[in-house]
């Protein structure tokens, strides 16, 4: 089945003119960008010449490849062993406390 093409923008500038977006943009996507970044308007990295060193589709890959924020797709296996209890950390052994009438702790004398 064949995908239905999405109408092209066309604006109207304030002088009457139609500048049609989508096409300004096909004619000049090999045409390098303003700056240093190094690439054209597609997002190709760019060499010595203006010559296309990586496309945008090998830049992306790469970049998906070691991307830190991708999660491992491997599957975590449940283990037989129980989960140990860890000791509550405010509890210290040997040390009683109680709370007094004032609801402050203080230690419990002997």
């Amino acid at each position: 089945m064949p995908m239905k093409q999405t109408g092209r923008k066309v604006y109207t500038t304030m002088q009457g003119k139609q500048v049609d977006m989508d096409l300004l943009r096909q004619k000049n996507e090999l045409t390098p960008a303003v700056g240093n970044a190094r690439v054209n308007a597609r997002g190709d990295e760019l060499g010595p010449g203006g010559k296309i060193i990586k496309t945008r589709e090998q830049v992306m890959a790469e970049y998906n490849k070691g991307a830190p924020g991708v999660p491992d797709e491997t599957v975590a296996k449940r283990t037989a062993q129980p989960v140990e209890q860890s000791p509550d950390p405010l509890a210290v052994e040997g040390e009683d406390w109680v709370e007094d009438e004032d609801g402050n702790f203080v230690q419990k004398e002997n």
